[in-house]
């Protein structure tokens, strides 16, 4: 499951929303970033931002109003969805799943872009569902419903499924909605160990913006239509979260890396 660490994912004047019979409703535009792979990169924004629908168009889901996704020399919308099955792996909030698949049938889905059209699990496909189901502590849950489990629990399951499929690229939206403090803490950290040890790219959506700049290696941040990426220290040395809020209300505290309330 390793994978060797150079820019996998390539932004090239990237414009993204909606089309329709008025013509474009742009959210963001002129977006130019290069995310390289072993690294956890948070993307944060306010509300209407534009993080899930960017989060949709480089995962080929959406497509975009101009410029170009390009997965490593390729862009994503000419690949075949066979194929960028096979390097790009997305989680989504609110994602319909059969919550009566057993957890060992759900990662065993992560699968299914290598199996044959039966469907037909080899042993080296046990064998990677097995390590996946260990490196996300999910193994002792493998007999259980998905109806069975917690909200944090069955997060950690859909995270194992996309980790089941191998990719180099994990993209995940808003991975830590409606989880307590401790399973946050938690997801984040198997998010972590993702990244640094399997050498993949993992970004993810966020409202925990103190969280993502506290663990992620870079953040994108989206405002005003346009898109930022840089570690968190740099951001905050350039004043970037003091104007993420538009209410004088919120404050950014960069000594202590936190929001206040005025």
């Amino acid at each position: 499951m390793n994978h060797s660490n150079f820019n996998i994912l390539t932004i090239e004047n990237l414009s993204i929303g909606y089309t329709s019979k008025k013509g474009n409703a742009v959210i963001a535009s002129d977006i130019d970033l290069t995310l390289p792979k072993g690294q956890l990169v948070g993307l944060i924004g306010i509300n209407g931002a534009g993080k899930s629908t960017l989060l949709r168009t480089l995962s080929g889901l959406q497509n975009p109003l101009s410029g170009k996704c390009i997965l490593e020399q390729t862009p994503i919308h000419n690949i075949t969805p066979e194929y960028l099955a096979r390097h790009l792996s997305v989680v989504l909030t609110g994602q319909a799943i059969s919550k009566n698949l057993s957890v060992l049938e759900l990662v065993s889905l992560g699968r299914q872009p290598y199996t044959n059209w039966l469907g037909t699990l080899t042993e080296a496909d046990i064998q990677v569902i097995t390590e996946t189901l260990e490196a996300t502590d999910t193994n002792h849950l493998k007999d259980k419903k998905c109806y069975e489990l917690s909200d944090g629990q069955l997060q950690r399951v859909l995270i194992a499924r996309a980790l089941a499929q191998d990719t180099s690229i994990m993209i995940l939206d808003e991975p830590m909605t409606h989880l307590d403090l401790h399973h946050k803490a938690a997801v984040l950290k198997l998010l972590t160990e993702i990244a640094h040890k399997q050498q993949k790219l993992v970004l993810f959506s966020t409202h925990d913006i103190e969280l993502a700049i506290t663990h992620c290696d870079q953040l994108i941040v989206l405002q005003d239509k346009k898109a930022m990426m840089n570690t968190p220290k740099q951001l905050i040395h350039e004043g970037v979260f003091d104007t993420l809020f538009p209410s004088k209300n919120v404050k950014f505290d960069s000594s202590s890396g936190r929001f206040l309330i005025s």
